[in-house]
Order: C-alpha cells, then sequence, then structure tokens
C-alpha cells in the first residue's frame, strides 16, 4: 500500500496534516491581487505611522520567566485586552507578558484571548537545536496548517534572535506589520512563533522584522515549503502531502545505488532541456516533463538523472546555484506535488533521481537570508570568512549549532519528502579551504595555523553521518577539484564520509588530451593514461558536466579536431573511453546527441539535430554504451577496486594505442578494451589475451550504425604467442578513432 509523506511530529504536539474538517474561509484582502508581493500599497500607507511607534519584544507564556509569574496567573484568572500597537515600549512589552493570542467569538467577529499559546516545540526540540542536532527541523520551523482549539489556521515559526519585533504580513492582514504579531520563546532559542486563524494553503506571506539595531526587514521564510514566482518575492502557505506510489523502487533502492552497481547519469538544467515550439519563452512544467524527459531518459539507458537545483532562486541565470528558498521546490515548473510526480515517474520507470543541493553560499537578496534578522545569523560576520569573492555570495556560518541544523536539515528533507535518491554537494573544495580564490591579507588561518576550514570539514563529516544514518541507501557525491583526502572514504577513518567524489582530474587531462590533434598525441601518452595512478583513491565519478560546455569553452563537439567525420569519431572514442574506464559516469544533457551550441540556459537544446545522421549516431552509441555498462559486470562490479583494471599496453605513445582489462568477480566476464586514438587503421595490432579460446568483439564504436567506417573483427582466437606478459595474445585490426571491446565467450 502506498504511504503518504507525512509531516512527522514529535510526541505530544500536533500532527501537522490535511485537517479533516472543512475549513473556513480564509480572510482575504478586498484589493488582493493574485501573487501581491511584499511591496505593497497597504504597506506603504501605514509605514509612516509604525515607524514612529515601533513594536517592543513580544514573550510568549508558555513557560513563563519568574519575574511574569504573577501577571501570566493573573492573566489566564482574567482576559486581558489586546495590547495597543500604539503602546509605548515599556507598556506594550508588559502586556505581551500578559497576554496571548487565542480565538473566541465575539458577535461573530474573530478577537482574541489570554491563554496559553499554541506550540510545536518540545523541551526535546530545544535542546537538539541548541545543540546543532536538530535534523528535522521542517517539522517545527516555517508555516504548518493545523487545526487549534477546533480552527483551522496556520501557525508559523522563525528563527530571529536579534529581532525586537517579529510578525507575519500578508494579503489575509493587508500586509500590516502590527495585525499579527508572534511571540519570542521564553528559553533563549531566539524563536519567534504563533497561530494564526482562518490562514490556510495559498496564502502568501512573509516576515517583518524590527531589529535590535532598529532596521525594519520584510524577508521570506527560510523554512517555506513554496514560495511566488520571481520576481516577486513572497513565500507561500503549502505543504508536502503526497500519496506516493514508488514503493517497488523504494524497496530495491538500496541495490540500484549500491557502489558495486551500473550509474550512468544523465545531468539536467530542468528549464532549458525542453522548450514549446509554439511558445519558446515559456518552462515546460515538472508533469510536462514527465511525459516527455522519463520516457527519454529510459531510451537512452542512463540509471539516474541528476537536477542541477531545482531549489527557489530569484535569479534565472545562476542556474540554481544562488538559493533563497531552500526547502521550496522552485515554482517556475509547477508546485511542489508536481515535483513529487515527476520523481515518482523516473522511479517507476526504474531511474534514480539525484538532486545538487549548495551547502557552500548563498546571495545577497534583501529577502533572503543574508542579515536575516539585522545581524550576520547565517554567514560569518568576518568578511574574510563569510563573502565569497568569485560568486559574490555568502558563506554559512558552519560553525553555528543552529546553522548546521538549518543545512542538515535541508538535505535530510529533500530524502525524506521528495524520495530524491542522491544529493551532488556543489563547491566542496570552496568549503574546505580558508583560502579558496582569496589572496594572501583576505582570509585568516584556522586555529592551528592552516588554511583548512575546521569548522566546514565537521559540518560535511555531520552531514554524511546523519544522512547515511538515516537514509544508508542513498549516495552523497562530492563536486571536490583538489587534492584533498579521503573525500570518499568513512569518516570513522577521517575521511569526509561521502560515497563518491567527481574526478575533476581525469576530466581535465582527458579533454585537454583528446583536443590535441592525432598526430601531436603521441607527446602527450601520459595525459590519458595518468588517472589510473589515482583512479582508486577515492570513489570516482567521471563528469562531464554542464561546466564544461559553458562560457566560452564549446561544446564537445567542437572541441574535436579534424573535420567533421573525426569530430565525431573523437566524440564517440571519448565517451567510450569514458564508459569502460573505472568509475561511475556522468553526462550533461544535449552531449548524448552533440550539441552543436554551447549550452544556453535561455534556450531549449537544439533537438532539431536529431534529424542528421551523424548526431543520430551519438546518440544511439551512447544508448549502446549504456546497455554495454549494465550488462557487463566487469564494467561496474569493482569500479573504485585495483583489482578490477589492469593495463595490457600503456606504452605505446608511438601509435597512441592503449589496451586494458576491466575485471569483475568472476573471470568469466573479463573484458579486454583497445583504444586507437589516430585516425590511422593500426592492421594486425598483437597483445597479449587473459586467457586461451575465443574472444569476441562486443562492441565497436566504428560500427555503421554510429556513423563510423564500419572496420569489425570476426571472432580470434588466442594464440600460443607470448605477448605483454602474458602468454596468449590476440592479433586485431583497430578501426581509426575507434574502441574495441573483446569478451572471451
Amino acid at each position: 500500500m502506498a504511504k503518504k509523506a507525512k509531516d512527522s511530529i514529535a510526541p505530544g504536539t500536533e500532527q501537522d496534516k490535511p485537517s479533516t474538517e472543512k475549513q473556513p474561509k480564509v480572510q482575504k484582502s478586498a484589493s488582493k491581487k493574485a501573487g501581491t508581493s511584499s511591496q505593497s500599497a497597504a504597506v506603504a500607507e501605514k509605514s509612516t505611522a509604525r515607524k514612529a511607534s515601533k513594536k517592543p519584544l513580544a514573550v510568549s507564556t508558555e513557560k513563563p520567566s519568574p519575574q511574569g509569574k504573577k501577571v501570566a496567573e493573573k492573566a489566564e484568572a482574567k482576559p486581558a485586552k489586546k495590547a495597543s500597537a500604539k503602546a509605548s515600549g515599556k507598556k506594550a512589552a508588559t502586556k505581551a507578558v500578559e497576554t496571548t493570542k487565542s480565538l473566541s467569538s465575539v458577535e461573530g467577529e474573530t478577537t482574541y484571548a489570554s491563554v496559553k499559546h499554541f506550540s510545536r516545540f518540545t523541551d526535546f526540540d530545544v535542546m537538539l537545536f541548541k545543540s546543532g542536532k536538530h535534523y528535522k527541523l521542517f517539522d517545527k520551523l516555517g508555516s504548518h496548517v493545523v487545526t487549534h482549539n477546533g480552527v483551522v489556521g496556520t501557525y508559523f515559526a522563525v528563527w530571529a534572535p536579534n529581532a525586537h519585533y517579529v510578525s507575519v504580513i500578508g494579503n489575509f492582514n493587508y500586509w500590516d506589520n502590527s495585525s499579527h504579531p508572534l511571540y519570542v520563546r521564553w528559553d533563549g532559542t531566539g524563536i519567534w512563533e504563533g497561530f494564526i486563524p482562518h490562514v490556510g494553503n495559498g496564502e502568501t506571506y512573509k516576515y517583518f522584522i524590527n531589529s535590535t539595531n532598529g532596521a525594519d526587514l520584510e524577508k521570506a521564510d527560510p523554512f517555506a515549503l513554496r514560495s511566488e514566482e520571481p520576481p516577486r518575492t513572497a513565500s507561500i502557505v503549502w505543504d508536502t502531502w503526497y500519496e506516493w506510489k514508488d514503493k517497488e523502487w523504494m524497496m530495491h533502492r538500496h541495490k540500484n545505488n549500491a557502489l558495486n552497481q551500473p550509474m550512468s547519469v544523465y545531468e539536467v538544467h530542468f528549464g532549458s532541456w525542453s522548450r514549446s515550439p509554439e511558445t519558446p519563452d515559456l518552462f515546460l512544467s515538472y508533469r510536462d516533463m514527465a511525459d516527455k524527459m522519463v520516457p527519454y531518459v529510459k531510451e537512452m539507458g542512463f540509471t539516474h538523472v541528476e537536477f542541477m537545483p531545482l531549489m527557489e532562486h530569484p535569479f534565472y541565470p545562476s542556474w540554481g546555484y544562488q538559493i533563497t528558498g531552500y526547502f521550496a521546490a522552485s515554482c517556475r515548473y509547477g508546485t511542489p506535488q508536481d515535483l513529487m510526480f515527476l520523481i515518482e515517474e523516473f522511479h517507476k520507470a526504474g531511474i534514480g533521481v539525484i538532486m545538487d543541493w549548495v551547502p557552500s553560499h548563498f546571495p545577497g537578496d534583501s529577502h533572503g537570508l543574508y542579515q536575516f534578522d539585522g545581524s550576520h545569523l547565517y554567514e560569518h560576520a568576518d568578511v574574510r570568512k563569510g563573502f565569497h569573492p568569485d560568486w559574490k555570495s555568502y558563506i554559512f556560518n558552519y560553525g553555528r549549532n543552529e546553522v548546521r541544523s538549518f543545512l542538515i536539515s535541508n538535505a535530510i528533507f529533500w530524502l525524506e519528502r521528495y524520495h530524491v535518491d542522491g544529493l551532488r554537494v556543489d563547491a566542496v573544495a570552496s568549503m574546505l579551504y580558508l583560502d579558496y580564490s582569496r589572496k594572501h591579507d583576505e582570509w585568516v588561518p584556522n586555529e592551528f595555523g592552516g588554511r583548512e576550514n575546521t569548522e566546514a570539514i565537521s559540518f560535511l563529516k555531520e552531514f554524511n553521518e546523519a544522512v547515511y544514518a538515516m537514509f544508508p541507501d542513498v549516495q552523497t557525491i562530492a563536486e571536490e577539484s583538489t587534492s584533498f583526502s579521503g573525500v570518499s572514504r568513512p569518516t570513522y577513518a577521517g575521511g569526509l564520509g561521502f560515497g563518491q567524489k567527481w574526478m575533476m582530474g581525469w576530466m581535465n587531462d582527458t579533454l585537454r588530451y583528446f583536443a590535441e590533434d592525432p598526430v601531436n598525441r603521441k607527446y602527450h601518452h601520459s595525459g590519458l593514461t595518468f588517472s589510473t595512478i589515482y583512479a582508486f583513491t577515492e570513489n570516482f565519478m567521471l563528469p562531464l558536466s554542464h561546466d564544461e560546455v559553458v562560457h566560452g569553452k564549446k561544446p564537445l563537439i567542437y572541441k574535436m579536431p579534424g573535420d567533421e567525420w573525426q569530430q565525431f569519431a573523437n566524440l564517440r572514442l571519448l565517451y567510450a573511453y569514458m564508459w569502460t574506464h573505472p568509475g561511475t559516469k556522468l553526462l550533461f544533457m544535449g552531449g548524448e546527441f552533440a550539441q552543436t551550441r554551447e549550452w544556453n540556459p535561455r534556450y531549449s537544446l537544439d533537438w532539431h539535430l536529431l534529424q542528421y545522421t551523424p548526431h543520430q549516431g551519438i546518440k544511439k552509441l551512447v544508448m549502446a554504451l549504456n546497455k554495454l555498462y549494465k550488462e557487463e559486470p566487469a564494467l561496474y562490479e569493482k569500479s573504485f577496486d585495483s583489482e578490477g583494471f589492469e593495463w595490457i599496453v600503456n606504452d605505446d605513445a608511438e601509435n597512441s594505442v592503449v589496451v586494458y582489462t576491466r575485471k569483475g568477480n568472476n573471470p568469466k566476464d573479463d573484458l579486454i578494451i583497445a583504444l586507437n586514438l589516430t585516425p590511422v587503421p593500426r592492421q594486425d595490432y598483437r597483445f597479449g589475451a587473459n586467457c586461451g579460446g575465443t574472444w569476441t568483439e562486443i562492441f565497436n564504436s566504428d560500427a555503421r550504425e554510429f556513423w563510423g567506417s564500419g572496420m569489425r573483427n570476426s571472432n580470434k582466437v588466442a594464440e600460443d604467442i607470448p605477448s605483454h606478459w602474458r602468454k596468449n595474445s590476440i592479433s586485431v585490426c583497430l578501426p581509426p578513432l575507434a574502441m574495441l571491446v573483446f569478451k572471451c565467450l
């Protein structure tokens, strides 16, 4: 039976789920416009009066302080009047102690009585939050539609310890920052909370924050589950309830995501994968993609799809890497439930879903996390630690417990609520080093005098420990471009704890080698063979990602030298080499059919190219490589073990030929892979064979169906002629710019 994703609640608190009662009519503004932003006319009209008299600190009476105990007891005995919005600071603060909001009805109008207000936080939650160990803050902070005292409304909670006053503003109260104040908890958490009746799903809102430094701020909810579509910036009350129907996938995910299984990842930028030909300026929705992308990825044979960040981001050309709504799926493409439907459809098709996750930095948009309560709350106050010079963005304070809880909770949220199968963590290198992209006088050493960011390292270890403890069947993948040791090694062994790491060295060396004219490749032979020296020091994923086909770097097909035929042959050879090299695989969209235009997120991929034979050939080749990869255990069972790879020929620089063996658990599965990296066919090329018997060519990147020359080999019987330290050998024809795979049958 399919289960629905519930907002799990700690014992003793109300369950956050759709109310079974008939939801009352939500209060609406008479002048409300669809998607009204926080800069409404109502706010402009009242701003002058409110600046003359700012609201003071409001204090929750859930557990009164000793000095407030008497007034609280008095308030329970006799209802107090609502504190005036124009009361002086001292008087209003006292009133706030005496009065908390609850519903009563007087002549059908909503008023407030002084009874203990509703909270979702237990003492245990508070302890976890303060210690940085609360990994499900999304159950507590943010907005949650609940039923309280028989009335449906929304509970709001926000962390703002340096605020003097916090209220909820939205269409439901004409964006009036004095009508719905929140109350700060007594326990020093800095959490402000409150229940507002008759506010339900679909209401836009922000937090109005008057900081202790006097600043008036309007902020989106850091825990909002949905946001307005940019350029509008308000949050939207929503839920993540969904009737999941992917039980079969979830039951077997541990096998599909295992390190001894094939993982071929198709990287996608959602907004530019495809657009409607009739309306190319409009995005396809999550549900549109379920109809188009899911069958395509399945046809291509990829095991996983990886989405560049789908969290809410205000600036589309940032590709999603400048996030303001960490818990909100981008509304450009639909609702949270629409995204869940897409993920479910991928799962039904047997395809895993990986999401890019960005804990390294965030933008300085005024409605976002930056100086959230008027102070450096989420980011480091020291610009040498808190500002990223490359991206002009702000760096999380990894040493602050509450920030660690925020980030780890966010990772858990996507894995739990959206059934995501893995997280690719962006820009890990920038997190690991204090001097990353900084000049000598722009950074400060750590407590040991070194350049490593010990707080970030500790955070990454804790993140991976938390993820794998709660979801042992997922993968975390680090985009880490340095030689930092142990990125994909367990934390108990001193590593960072990631499941895999991008092999950036392989990518750089390989693309540099293939860019060389084949005449010169013999002088750069080590550029191709060097990767195997360190290939097993980490669990590597081989990436040909979006970063390699943008900002003047040219599409992959135009990185290849030679005439048109040689360019396509070189690209086929590159992919064939990649798919048979140890490690998992990642290919950015468009590469599978040789996109000829540099990637631009404003436009769709050039799908019309598939009407041409050379591009069809590349697509068929990638499909065949994915099929070969999944069918041959030698290509994946020991991807991260040196026992799974052995050189046969690695020193023939003169002919630019390499030959190697891939091995699985069963010797009968062994493969021999031979690459000719020049356009000159090599007739009667002899190399050693692992065993006697008949060797059959099971793959040839030069096949005519791939737009190759069609040179093939018949079955080859191993001869008793020693070669390359083996007693048997075979002699084959190596086609131009091609890879062959042989198997002993």
